[in-house]
């Protein structure tokens, strides 16, 4: 074997060496960082508990895994906005993406990140198109998060993208910017991008908007007032009658806080804008927006009723009549035949759920 061959074996033996090397410390590397944001824990993560309480670590006692859930009802619903969670709490943000409605981005950091160096791209992470978005996170301490704090730091982010409401189902270029942005993310602060192929993604739209579309209802009245009366006074009499400010319109709500219908000016304005009068007013139930009830409809023919007297305007329907007598109950049956089928389809009328799909 002549000398040159030999060296060439050497080198050859040299360089595997280097690589086995390399990899040992890699791998030692990836193991410290991997240590470092997981605690050492007795129990294997993929046969135990996933999120553990505070109330569970306290106890030593492992709480059941959290999943995003289909019939349940975020506190949102029953009393406007979710609580806010101080920071550094061991508790978990009740508020979840929808997995009726939403479909998810994952983006994960390769190192925590502060929210205060999040919170300035919160802004761009609202809407694509006409389909908003929701943003939810994963803190450092594995804590889930319904919105983003200055004071922690994340492990994870999720964008959650509504799949269809009263725009159309999501489409391929509001989806594909949701992925730029997600992947703008990514490309900031050092993290990997995870969501489920576009295709699905455009047929699960589709499937939702073919179900609101065949489940979507709007009754209304009209109040003809006859001639200008001040703005001002209508909306004096409307806040007597028990409506309150909604945006541009009034409400009347329900218990819960959720409006059951309302009340706006023909011309689309503010009740107190502008010093012009008004003429004609829009009572509307948005059925699928609006709790279930048992008289929703008479329940807002009544209230009209009491504002025809009080504004001394003619209440019609829709089609500019005056309403015939039992027209209330014989709408309010078939509404329940409605509400029946929003219930089915996993849109109780009035959710958080059929508010978002329906808006």
């Amino acid at each position: 074997m002549s000398d040159l061959q030999i060296g060439l074996i050497a080198l050859g033996v040299l360089l595997i060496l280097l690589v086995l090397g390399f990899n040992w410390w890699q791998d030692r590397r990836v193991r410290r960082k991997m240590q470092t944001h997981f605690p050492a824990s007795e129990q294997d993560p993929l046969l135990g508990a996933g999120t553990v309480s505070g109330a569970a670590n306290a106890g030593g006692g492992p709480a059941s895994r959290r999943e995003p859930g289909m019939g349940g009802e975020s506190l949102r619903a029953q009393s406007g906005q979710p609580a806010p969670v101080d920071p550094g709490t061991d508790a978990d943000d009740a508020e979840e993406p929808d997995p009726a409605c939403e479909v998810v981005i994952e983006i994960n950091f390769a190192e925590p990140v502060r929210g205060a160096d999040l919170l300035p791209y919160m802004q761009s992470l609202r809407h694509v198109g006409r389909k908003p978005m929701r943003v939810f996170a994963e803190t450092d301490q594995r804590r889930h998060r319904a919105r983003v704090h200055a004071g922690e730091s994340y492990a994870s982010m999720q964008l959650a993208v509504l799949l269809a409401n009263r725009s159309g189902p999501l489409t391929a270029i509001e989806w594909s910017q949701a992925w730029a942005r997600a992947q703008d993310m990514a490309e900031r602060f050092d993290a990997t991008i995870e969501g489920p192929d576009q295709q699905a993604v455009l047929e699960q739209g589709a499937r939702l908007d073919d179900t609101c579309a065949a489940l979507d209802t709007q009754v209304g009245l009209t109040l003809l007032l006859g001639t200008a009366q001040p703005a001002a006074e209508v909306l004096a009499v409307a806040r007597d009658t028990g409506f309150v400010p909604d945006g541009n319109r009034l409400a009347w709500p329900a218990e819960n806080g959720v409006a059951r219908f309302t009340l706006a000016r023909a011309d689309g304005a503010a009740f107190d804008a502008g010093m012009g009068g008004i003429e004609r007013l829009y009572l509307l139930l948005d059925v699928p927006c609006s709790p279930a009830d048992s008289r929703a409809f008479g329940r807002m023919v009544d209230v009209g009723r009491d504002l025809a007297a009080r504004l001394r305007a003619e209440l019609v329907d829709d089609q500019g009549k005056p309403l015939a007598d039992g027209s209330e109950t014989v709408i309010d049956e078939r509404l329940q035949v409605l509400f029946g089928q929003l219930e089915q389809a996993g849109l109780p009328a009035g959710s958080e759920r059929a508010q978002r799909v329906f808006a």
